[in-house]
């Protein structure tokens, strides 16, 4: 019985994110374009969220040009 229920909920959580019970998409083709785009944008902005994440986006203060003020 116990086998039985981790495979249900193991299932469940594979199952939901690929769309197999229920269409991840719309069926019309417009709606459906529209919703593959705003996945795949989601998708792209990840790089942008990890990098601000771990400060990558901050200007490096090692470099000889200065970065805040001033002339370049």
């Amino acid at each position: 019985m116990r086998k039985l229920l981790l495979a249900i909920v193991l299932a469940l959580f594979v199952f939901q994110a690929t769309g197999c019970l229920i269409p991840m998409y719309d069926g019309d083709s417009t709606r459906r374009t529209q919703q593959q785009l705003n996945t795949s944008e989601n998708l792209r902005l990840i790089r942008d969220d990890w990098e601000r994440f771990w400060f990558l986006d901050q200007p490096d203060h090692g470099t000889p040009w200065r970065t805040h003020g001033g002339m370049m």
